[in-house]
């Protein structure tokens, strides 16, 4: 990683596309809203990521924080990441754990788990991300688990990386994925310029929490979403602000293979779907049960009156030679 001055001189220079967030109501007694950028009708993978909520800082004392109840998943590996506030997690592998901030809790469902999510007692504050990724084909009905890893926070030049997923500035997670991942938290100092070498195989997301960034040449401001298509070895990131700039910096190859997402399950059909829907409904064994959760689990929404087709991404120009 080297220092650079932000500016891009290379007329032939990818360039970022934007993504702004949507609104979406989470739940709880006053529906907690979160901004999604992940997935819109014009991209539903940024390589295997295919789901990236960003929530607050929400005052729970206004937004009564989050209260998900039981729910099932399929497909799919959950990622949570905090910058403040605590949530309880509990599964129906029994795991009881918080999430806490620069502390990631990675969930893996498998052929189907379930769980809740429910910021506690202490948490004034809730601020951080939810995000999914796709499990390959050959991968989506292994076994259930559960892993915590707690990143060291990497200082070089004006800033401070905390890779949770993946490589990224000499720091490596050791965190099991099923296809190659780039996950990471990046502060990045008042003026400061970096650039980042990264795999050029790699298609990336930037998601700027704090602050107002230049990635790739392209402005980003707070909630935005830059989309880099793969071939470059190198991002380039000014924060363009006073203040320090907080960014989730996402990656992996393309996933190549179409996905049906719906609800909270991933799928290859609608039939994949729909069993899915029928074993939570009938409270198969296929989901287990999450003890301890002081209520009733969520029921399935009723599936929409038409066949459930795969989501596309516009297909990546891939690697310049």
């Amino acid at each position: 990683m080297s220092v650079a001055d932000g500016t891009d001189t290379d007329p032939a220079a990818p360039r970022a596309e934007v993504i702004t967030a949507r609104e979406v109501p989470l739940g709880g007694p006053r529906a907690m809203n979160v901004r999604r950028t992940l997935p819109q009708r014009a991209r539903t993978l940024i390589g295997a990521w295919c789901f990236i909520d960003h929530y607050g800082p929400d005052d729970v004392g206004d937004t009564g924080g989050m209260v998900v109840a039981p729910h099932p998943h399929t497909g799919l590996q959950t990622v949570s990441w905090l910058f403040s506030g605590e949530i309880e997690h509990r599964d129906s592998l029994g795991s009881h754990a918080m999430v806490r901030p620069g502390e990631l809790n990675l969930m893996t469902s498998g052929h189907g788990i379930s769980h809740s999510e429910v910021s506690t007692a202490a948490t004034t504050v809730l601020h951080g991300v939810q995000l999914w990724v796709a499990l390959p084909d050959r991968h989506r009905h292994t076994a259930r688990d559960f892993q915590h890893h707690v990143p060291e926070r990497v200082r070089i030049d004006g800033a401070d990386v905390s890779v949770f997923l993946g490589t990224l500035a000499g720091s490596t997670s050791p965190v099991r994925t099923y296809s190659p991942l780039l996950g990471a938290e990046l502060l990045l100092a008042s003026g400061a310029s970096v650039t980042l070498d990264v795999d050029p195989s790699f298609e990336h997301g930037l998601l700027v929490d704090e602050g107002a960034v230049t990635f790739a040449g392209t402005p980003l401001k707070r909630a935005e979403l830059g989309y880099l298509e793969p071939g470059a070895a190198t991002v380039t990131l000014t924060n363009d602000t006073e203040g320090t700039a907080r960014l989730i910096l996402l990656g992996g190859p393309p996933f190549g293979e179409e996905i049906v997402m719906w609800w909270n399950f991933i799928g290859r059909s609608h039939e994949d779907i729909a069993e899915a829907r029928e074993e939570w409904e009938k409270a198969s064994d296929r989901f287990g049960e999450v003890v301890g959760y002081p209520g009733d689990r969520l029921p399935a929404p009723v599936l929409p009156n038409a066949t459930l087709t795969p989501r596309r991404n516009p297909t990546p120009r891939g690697p310049r030679s």
